[in-house]
């Protein structure tokens, strides 16, 4: 979920429970708080810590909610995830540490220590290696498994062939999510279980129709959704998320405000463009 901005560049804490209800509204069962979208490297602790407690009163138990609490700090991830669970978090997405690019015993050793800060909390990994530098290899995954709380796994590396050697290490033991909207349904004919959608944000009844489709074996009708949302899902992205999302937003009734810097607001250019692809994916 992107995190809404009042005109003062403070956290909108009301706005935020209002789009998590209509995110729920529209078909997601989950919400994530202070991810990437939701502009984490530019929110405070305590900013952070206000919106999981506002999205989590909002929501209540109708829908999940996960808080993001990676680092590339292990101290600092640990301590996050900790206060994710103390402050009614389900679960939390903890992302491979960025920027300095640990190896894969580090990263195991850094996993380990978060699974054991909160071992009640639900964690889904989220390998990103596109942001991050490195990449949370399926062999590393597959030995943290016998963390009792490494449930899940965000797989935003652009590769279907990610989600198929998790689960040929994995099995059924690790739910895989799609980290990519475009890439959901690809995803899910290889065993993905769902997605953890941007696009959502415009077209969450659309994602969610076409999830249960292919799980009621509809394929044709999944792939027509796939067909109608790819559009979209890569319109999302032109410019680096969440730029695109928070202008689609705005353009369709949701004043959640700019990026913080160093992010910038959408150009005029992607302004329009978003613009057009909103309007054919619901012609009036």
């Amino acid at each position: 979920m992107v995190t809404p901005f009042a005109p003062d560049g403070s956290v909108d804490l009301g706005l935020a429970a209002q789009l998590a209800e209509h995110l729920i509204n529209q078909g997601s069962d989950g919400i994530v708080v202070c991810g990437t979208t939701g502009e984490s490297p530019t929110l405070s602790w305590d900013e952070q810590h206000a919106l999981l407690v506002a999205v989590k009163q909002a929501v209540g138990h109708r829908a999940s909610v996960l808080a993001g609490s990676g680092s590339n700090c292990t101290a600092e991830a640990v301590e996050a995830t900790r206060q994710a669970a103390a402050l009614g978090a389900d679960g939390a997405l903890v992302v491979v540490p960025y920027y300095n690019k640990p190896p894969q015993d580090g990263l195991e050793a850094h996993f380990r220590a978060v699974a054991a800060a909160a071992p009640q909390l639900p964690l889904m990994l989220y390998n990103i290696p596109g942001r991050t530098g490195t990449s949370l290899e399926p062999a590393t995954v597959a030995r943290l498994l016998d963390c009792t709380n490494v449930v899940s796994f965000k797989a935003a590396s652009g590769s279907t062939e990610e989600v198929s050697a998790l689960r040929a290490l994995c099995g059924n033991r690790l739910a895989i999510y799609s980290g990519d909207d475009a890439l959901t349904l690809p995803m899910l004919a290889v065993g993905a279980v769902g997605v953890v959608s941007v696009a959502s944000h415009l077209a969450g009844a659309e994602i969610s129709a076409m999830v249960r489709a292919f799980y009621a074996g509809d394929l044709a009708q999944a792939l027509a959704l796939h067909d109608q949302l790819l559009p979209l899902c890569k319109s999302l992205f032109c410019s680096t998320n969440p730029i695109p999302v928070k202008a689609a937003l705005e353009l369709s009734g949701w004043p959640v405000g700019a990026p913080r810097l160093p992010l910038f607001s959408a150009t005029t250019d992607v302004r329009q463009h978003l613009s057009e692809t909103l309007a054919a994916l619901r012609p009036t």
